[in-house]
């Protein structure tokens, strides 16, 4: 039986990238919705505290979605490649091996969070009040650790299925959900972390339901089955390959922010780490979009790939590139115009905590599309199955902001830890996009034996 899902012959290179891109780039936004309407709440109801205290606790809970993502894009790209070469059958066993992935790594991920939340919060520099408000954050989400890391895999297998739609309309359903449930828990119930942490997680089910109602539909040529039969470690070893390297964002975004919190308590204080969760916020937009047009470029690059296609791929990189320098432009001129406005939307009129949320902006963004430029970089080397050069760039990311966060802030105090990261991420680009721009060229020079063959 072939594989039912491919480009449709009369779309454009453009077109189909979009086709991609923009349900993608929706569906980053939507899951970001997730944390953002957190801190919205958070801000006004529990105040500068409780964004302190989220901010902590997101770099461990974060790691459950870059779990969910590892194992979605890692087992999507494999799917994607399979439909390309129109293997059914190699698609099918990607998913069966992603199902099996997201249990074991569920297990693994609650011993971690309800065992040694606390240590990991004590790391980062939290007070007593901070930490007993952030730890009821991370355990309610530890203890629901399969349902976050199944709903961030599965849209982006659904994506790599060819129902892009479908996939951010699970997405969407679940953003709504959780505002509602925002607005009970915290505003109303006034259970505050704990209370947005189920808000989140009772929505992130049901995008699990609806995901799992799609494979079991006549949408899809594949099944999800709960079982152990076929099961090869091989298999399982080449998702967890091509997703680590997102996996490796993740964490470094993780480790940074845990850096930051912990610089800013020593050169600052609770009110700092209030206003860098605030500018998060507003670097989590631009990133979101930036992740969303590099998961949208993935499966065309992939499918290109295993049809032997150079010439789409090296169009498909191009077009996203220049949308992604475009966006992040765009996005610090709007905050660097407006920055009172939008930091008004998790500030309940705290005149301190704004004047240092607007200094942060103008510190710590004004590099962001080259963050942008370095994710797109990321995917593409893992869409065309190149995984170690993609690990070796995630790992440089986080690698190489070490030493500014370490002799910045003594130096410059909390101005350096405000530009440890941009300046960071300027460096790696000048190592960076070279050898994106070389793989590209390289490809053009060397295609595939049967198109020259055909040609």
């Amino acid at each position: 039986m072939p594989l039912t899902h491919s480009p449709p012959p009369s779309l454009t290179i453009s077109q189909n990238f979009w086709r991609y891109a923009i349900p993608s780039i929706a569906a980053m936004l939507v899951t970001g919705l997730y944390q953002i309407v957190d801190g919205i709440f958070v801000g006004h109801y529990v105040g500068y505290q409780g964004l302190a205290a989220i901010n902590m606790a997101w770099p461990i809970t974060y790691l459950l979605s870059g779990l969910g993502l590892m194992i979605g894009i890692g087992s999507g790209t494999l799917i994607s490649i399979a439909r390309g070469e129109d293997k059914p059958q190699h698609a099918q066993r990607a998913l069966d091996h992603a199902v099996l992935l997201i249990a074991a790594v569920s297990v693994m991920a609650l011993v971690l969070f309800v065992h040694f939340g606390e240590t990991l919060l004590t790391i980062q520099g939290a007070n007593h009040t901070i930490k007993a408000l952030a730890l009821q954050y991370v355990q309610s989400f530890g203890w629901a650790a399969f349902v976050t890391i199944f709903a961030a895999a599965i849209p982006m297998i659904i994506r790599n299925d060819d129902s892009p739609k479908i996939a951010t309309g699970l997405l969407i359903i679940g953003a709504l959900t959780n505002i509602v449930l925002d607005y009970l828990f915290i505003g109303i119930f006034k259970w505050q972390l704990q209370g947005a942490a189920i808000a989140t997680i009772i929505a992130q089910g049901i995008t699990v339901v609806g995901g799992i109602i799609y494979f079991y539909s006549s949408r899809s040529s594949l099944r999800i089955h709960f079982t152990t039969k076929n099961i090869q470690l091989s298999h399982c070893w080449k998702i967890i390959s091509l997703g680590s390297s997102v996996l490796i964002m993740y964490l470094y975004a993780s480790f940074v922010v845990a850096l930051h919190n912990y610089q800013f308590m020593q050169y600052g204080t609770e009110l700092t780490v209030g206003a860098f969760a605030i500018v998060g916020y507003m670097m989590t937009l631009y990133y979101l979009v930036a992740e969303g047009i590099a998961e949208g470029m993935q499966p065309p690059v992939s499918y290109y790939y295993g049809a032997k296609q150079p010439q789409n791929i090296n169009k498909t990189i191009y077009l996203a590139i220049k949308v992604t320098i475009i966006a992040g432009i765009a996005w610090f001129a709007l905050l660097y115009s407006f920055p009172h406005t939008l930091i008004g939307l998790f500030n309940s009129g705290n005149t301190a905590l704004t004047s240092e949320a607007v200094g942060g902006i103008q510190l710590h963004l004004f590099a962001m599309f080259l963050d942008g430029l370095i994710v797109l970089t990321t995917v593409y080397f893992m869409a065309v199955d190149k995984a170690g050069k993609a690990l070796a760039i995630s790992v440089s990311n986080m690698l190489v902001q070490l030493p500014f966060l370490y002799f910045l802030p003594q130096w410059l105090g909390v101005k350096g830890v405000w530009l440890s990261m941009p300046l960071s991420t300027i460096l790696l680009s000048l190592i960076v996009m070279p050898l994106l721009w070389q793989d590209i060229h390289q490809r053009c020079k060397n295609p595939p034996l049967d198109i020259i063959v055909n040609n």
